[in-house]
């Protein structure tokens, strides 16, 4: 994760080197950035020559971002770079005086609130969270999607049902019974029984299927996307919920692939063939593939790989003109 701290005087700045120092020890896992003006002569930070058009270019490289600054100048700063909580960043502010924390934008799907109460910890401040869901001890929708790991259908339903939530109202959680923190079972639908002429209702889309390719040389990407399409369709699967796409070595710079990959948006994961032959056996193979790349089989036993290993395949092998596709389902978890 990356976050950034932006400071416009020299005590912020100051304040600001020294809770990256902090933070270092706690989030090992963090790449964090300070930017001070270039003025103030800050050691051990990125100084800048101009706020405004940093913020504006770098807003969208950081997951997060912390300002130790008025809310005021950073509303102003920040106002034409916001685009939907889906994607827009962390923002917090700090108050110069090391007293308060605060999430002020995308407080559940962007990890505000989470980081807020992260850094409140490490740095001894107060946090100030001012989500209705959160101040209310109640959950919303989007929070329940990120605990998932998973897609929200779309935003609208997702505020109509948190505001149900929000003001008290019964709402009752659908869950297939492989989204459980016990049973494992798919479901292919449910049954809503109620009175009521208007229900609000929204979905998610949980991020729990692994798709392995095997293909011919020059395989076209036209002819990948169509053979992934009929695949996922003929098992009732929505393309929302496939995690990533895995492949051999060999295949990791087929042109169609990547191409493929890259325009439905998703991670492409390279396994090697070492790792393949140690469960090849487990799946019908080809002389013909062994031949030409060495191995007995691709789709399956990188699915297999490329997963977390909990889950079942949903389908083996399917075979479309020198493509194969094999989908694997995760088991889901909610993780507290």
């Amino acid at each position: 994760m990356k976050l950034a701290f932006w400071t416009v005087t020299k005590g912020a700045g100051n304040i600001a080197r020294e809770y990256k120092e902090k933070l270092k020890e706690h989030l090992k896992d963090y790449n964090i950035d300070v930017f001070t003006l270039k003025k103030y002569d800050v050691d051990n930070t990125t100084q800048i020559e101009d706020f405004t058009s940093n913020i504006n270019e770098k807003f969208s490289q950081y997951d997060g971002h912390i300002f130790i600054m008025a809310s005021g100048i950073v509303i102003r700063k920040i106002a034409n770079l916001i685009g939907t909580k889906d994607k827009d960043p962390a923002v917090l502010l700090i108050d110069e005086g090391k007293h308060f924390v605060i999430s002020l934008l995308s407080g559940h799907l962007g990890g505000a609130n989470e980081l807020t109460y992260s850094l409140a910890n490490i740095l001894k401040l107060v946090p100030v969270i001012t989500t209705s869901s959160d101040v209310t001890g109640k959950i919303a929708v989007d929070t329940i999607s990120q605990k998932l790991n998973a897609e929200l259908e779309d935003l609208k339903s997702a505020k109509d049902v948190t505001s149900l939530i929000v003001n008290g109202q019964k709402v009752n959680i659908l869950l297939p019974k492989n989204v459980k923190v016990t049973n494992k079972n798919s479901a292919d639908g449910f049954i809503l029984v109620s009175n009521k002429k208007n229900i609000e209702y929204t979905r998610i889309y949980p991020k729990n299927l692994i798709l392995g390719i095997g293909c011919k040389k020059d395989t076209k990407a036209e002819d990948i996307l169509n053979a992934i399409e009929d695949s996922l369709n003929k098992n009732n699967l929505d393309i929302k919920s496939v995690k990533k796409i895995a492949t051999v070595d060999v295949k990791e710079n087929e042109k169609g692939l990547i191409d493929a990959v890259k325009f439905l948006n998703l991670d492409l994961e390279i396994i090697s063939r070492d790792e393949i032959k140690k469960i090849q056996n487990q799946f019908e193979g080809s002389d013909f593939v062994e031949k030409n790349i060495g191995v007995r089989a691709v789709s399956e036993p990188v699915a297999l790989l490329a997963s977390s290993g909990k889950g079942h395949f949903i389908e083996m092998k399917a075979k479309y003109n020198g493509i194969t596709i094999s989908i694997y389902e995760e088991e889901i978890k909610i993780y507290e």
